[in-house]
């Protein structure tokens, strides 16, 4: 479990490339590394996160009241994560099963709030 922020920042990178990995080798069926449009989505991702604000606070993106991607950008980490979400348990399991653990306490805890 990530302790700093910057630890945090690093970790929600990580999962989101190789979310973005699994989607373009078995959509794209590339072999190896990224086509040019998941390499494109990867380095946006990743740029979004490194200036993200609230990651101090945050979960997950999809629970942020700012959406800071673009649209365009938007539909197609959204369509990336609906195909990845439910394969990452065969993947990387653990990581899967931490992800399903911290949406469950965030929905409690937006739950309370409201």
């Amino acid at each position: 479990m990530p302790k700093t922020v910057e630890e945090k920042r690093q970790r929600e990178q990580e999962v989101v490339s190789l979310m973005i990995k699994l989607y373009c080798k078995k959509n794209h069926h590339t072999k190896d590394g990224l086509c040019d449009e998941c390499k494109e989505l990867d380095e946006y991702a990743k740029l979004r996160s490194s200036k993200c604000p609230f990651m101090e606070t945050k979960t997950f993106c999809s629970n942020c009241k700012v959406h800071c991607y673009k649209p365009e950008m938007r539909e197609k980490i959204k369509k990336v994560m609906r195909f990845s979400g439910p394969r990452m348990i065969f993947y990387h399991p653990i990581l899967a099963i931490s992800h399903v653990i911290e949406s469950q306490k965030e929905k409690r805890r937006l739950e309370k709030e409201n």
